[in-house]
């Protein structure tokens, strides 16, 4: 899978969450929090983030829970100028899978911070820290 999240240093352990068994995904995917504590690969902008996927996922194999870090520091690429300190969001929708971009002045659902400065494609540290701010 192209531009999936590599991990650069786990700070916390990975928690359990329910996938559907007919769901295939690579590791190191960028994933949704669906309810009731589901997750599915992103695909928006925006998506509000569980994580990342730690250990990939066979379809119809049986298995209906994931691994997924909530929170750790990881390598992503960029789908746009990223700014050291900006806050993050999810680029799926209008972007490849997996890319961050700057999110917006009112964005609610924030997946991390940037720890380095990049330009558009470009891979750079970013803190995964998923958090839903109510700015409405």
């Amino acid at each position: 899978m192209a531009l999936e999240l590599t991990i650069f240093k786990e700070t916390h352990p990975a928690e359990s969450f329910t996938i559907a068994d007919g769901t295939s995904v690579e590791k190191g995917t960028l994933m949704k929090l669906t309810d009731p504590n589901t997750v599915a690969p992103s695909d928006g902008d925006e998506d509000i983030i569980a994580g990342v996927l730690k250990v990939e996922k066979v379809a119809n194999s049986g298995i209906t829970q994931a691994a997924v870090w909530t929170r750790g520091v990881f390598k992503a690429t960029a789908g746009g100028s990223i700014t050291v300190g900006d806050a993050l969001i999810t680029n799926a929708s209008t972007g490849d899978a997996n890319e961050v971009i700057t999110a917006g002045v009112n964005a609610e659902d924030i997946l991390g911070r940037a720890l380095e400065t990049a330009t558009d494609t470009q891979t750079l540290l970013i803190e995964l820290n998923p958090m839903t701010i109510n700015v409405a």
